[in-house]
């Protein structure tokens, strides 16, 4: 199996996304709720149907910009928030992006690459945000037994692979995830050193 684009497209077509809680998550809308500039350039990857996206767009923030490669997965945000700017829709390959940001949301996306490539997304990610930029969101806390996606890891395994190009400001596990992911879900915020 290649997680490639045609893979993630056609789990979208079959409406095979079973991580897909049906609206944004708590732990990140405590988070996001904390943002008071519109302005913030941020960047959702593997944003899926980008439910985080709608809700900051409906709270008025204005360079929201979502990556994903299953163009049916923006289905749904273009339905939700008909005037987000179809600018801010990238059809692509996290690892080709080009910009610069202040904030990266992470909300399923690392989980659903290959272990093999987290390193790189840790050096896309540093590259992709403005110096002091911040990385935020959610990480599953332990290893899985089935092989992935998703693919899972530990509190420890992050800090080694994060902590060379991030300041951790905080790592722990998430007090208001949904039940099912309840205490098996890391809370995590980063600074680009």
């Amino acid at each position: 199996m290649e997680l490639d684009q045609n893979y993630w497209e056609e789990r979208y077509k079959e409406a095979n996304t079973p991580w897909d809680i049906g609206y944004a998550s708590p732990p990140l809308i405590a988070f996001l709720d904390q943002l008071e500039n519109l302005d913030t350039r941020i960047l959702i990857p593997g944003a899926g149907k980008a439910y985080e996206a709608i809700y900051l767009h409906q709270k008025g923030f204005k360079a929201v910009f979502v990556c994903d490669w299953a163009k049916s997965a923006f289905d749904l945000l273009r339905a939700k928030a008909p005037d987000f700017p179809e600018a801010h829709l990238i059809c692509s390959d996290f690892f080709e992006l080009d910009g610069c940001y202040d904030l990266i949301i992470e909300q399923t996306f690392f989980c659903a690459i290959p272990p093999s490539l987290r390193k790189a997304y840790v050096s896309k990610v540093e590259k992709l945000l403005r110096k002091q930029g911040s990385l935020a969101g959610l990480l599953f806390a332990s290893h899985f037994e089935n092989a992935g996606p998703p693919f899972g890891g530990t509190e420890n395994d992050y800090r080694n692979l994060f902590s060379e190009k991030f300041v951790i400001l905080r790592m722990s596990i998430a007090k208001n995830s949904i039940l099912p992911r309840s205490h098996n879900e890391l809370f995590f915020q980063l600074i680009k050193k």
